[in-house]
Parts: C-alpha cells; sequence; structure tokens
C-alpha cells in the first residue's frame, strides 16, 4: 500500500450517507459538473454494484442485475446526500454479454465514451477486472479507448476472497506488468473483495484523496 494514502480521510468520506442521485440516458441530463467524480467501469459481472454497496456500506444502493449487462444509463450516487455531495461515485454500463440489440449496445457505448471524453469533473475511472481471470482482451479493448480519450484509469481486482494470497499476488504482478506501458494506466492497482471487505479502506483512502 502507498504510505501517502490516509486510510482515516477514506473512512470519513465514506462514512457518510450515499443516496442514488440520477440515472442519465444522455448528455444532456447530466448533473451540473460541480464536484469530483469517480466512474466504475468493469466486464458484465465483474461485480461493480456489489463492489459500490460495500464501499458505502448499503446492501442495495446499487442493484446488481440477474442479468448482467442490463444497465443502460449512467447512474450518479451522491455520496454526502444529492445537495451537499462530496463526490459523484458514477456506475457505467457493463460491458461484455448484454443479451439486447446491436443498437442498444451501440447507444450505451456512444454515451459511455461522450462522458469519458467530454466530462472535466471525471478525476478517475475505475476499472473493475476479475482477479480469478484476469485481464481479456475485451478489457484491453477498453483500455485502448481510455488510453485514446486520455483518462486515468486505475485497475481495481474484484473478488480476491475467491483466491488464495500467492495467487492474488501472481494476479496483481501479471496485471501491474500488462499495463506498464499504458498511457492512462494510474501505476497502482488495488485488490479488494466485497464480500470479505479486504482492500475497501485503500480503494476508500485512494477515491478521497481525488475528492480533494
Amino acid at each position: 500500500m502507498n504510505e501517502d494514502l490516509d486510510l482515516d480521510a477514506g473512512a470519513l468520506l465514506f462514512s457518510q450517507a450515499c443516496e442514488f442521485a440520477l440515472g442519465v440516458v444522455n448528455m444532456d441530463g447530466l448533473p451540473l459538473d460541480d464536484r469530483p467524480e469517480i466512474a466504475f467501469a468493469g466486464r458484465s459481472n465483474v461485480g461493480k454494484s456489489s463492489l459500490l454497496n460495500a464501499l458505502v456500506n448499503r446492501h442495495n444502493l446499487a442493484r446488481a442485475s440477474g442479468d448482467p449487462g442490463r444497465t443502460r444509463e449512467l447512474n450518479f450516487f451522491a455520496l454526502g446526500g444529492p445537495h451537499t455531495a462530496n463526490i459523484y461515485l458514477v456506475d457505467l454500463p457493463g460491458y461484455g454479454y448484454a443479451k439486447v440489440s446491436a443498437d442498444a449496445v451501440e447507444r450505451w457505448t456512444r454515451l459511455t465514451q461522450d462522458y469519458l471524453r467530454g466530462r472535466t469533473t471525471l478525476r478517475r475511472v475505475l476499472l473493475l477486472i476479475d482477479s480469478r481471470h484476469g485481464l481479456k482482451a475485451v478489457d484491453e479493448k477498453i483500455m485502448d479507448a481510455l488510453d485514446q480519450s486520455a483518462v486515468v484509469y486505475m485497475i481495481v481486482l474484484t473478488k480476491t476472497d475467491k483466491l488464495k494470497t500467492a495467487e492474488i499476488k501472481a494476479v496483481t504482478e501479471a496485471t501491474a506488468k500488462a499495463i506498464s506501458r499504458r498511457p492512462g494506466a494510474f501505476p497502482r492497482l488495488v485488490a479488494v473483495s466485497s464480500k470479505s471487505g479486504d482492500g475497501l479502506d485503500v480503494l476508500r483512502a485512494e477515491i478521497a484523496a481525488l475528492a480533494r
């Protein structure tokens, strides 16, 4: 863990109430750009909803769909309340195997890309990767797009409770090596488990540092 991280600041930030603010289906519907935003991206079924819920200590703030990949909008969650929030947590549509039309997928993709390119208050994208599987070709494509958009992103390895300590170390090292030459990739990775809570304090501290 980086010694500069303030775990207490992370705990304090996430001790506040967090509420769903709005769902955005086009760029005209975006909220005012008056506070920092942290976006969560990842393959369908990577555990985005579970991670968001675990970070804010809520069971059902972000609802996990029984049909992965069905999120059709940018979901904004106000950490600190809708009117006085310190930061927005933004749940991006999952990419992967959504059972919807190609036109629908194209609309989600275009909305996400427009948001990533044009949002001045976007501090960082947290790119979630299932630690059991590591980086896949579809993740590489997303990172290519993020690199081209000049968006800084941090890899968050999820579901580490499914792995042994040595396996977590191996996938962390392999992932760090794979992203080392990517211009948009933040050099640190965070390994977390929404189930056990491992690594959540570190991720909260990373987000708190961006909210200053």
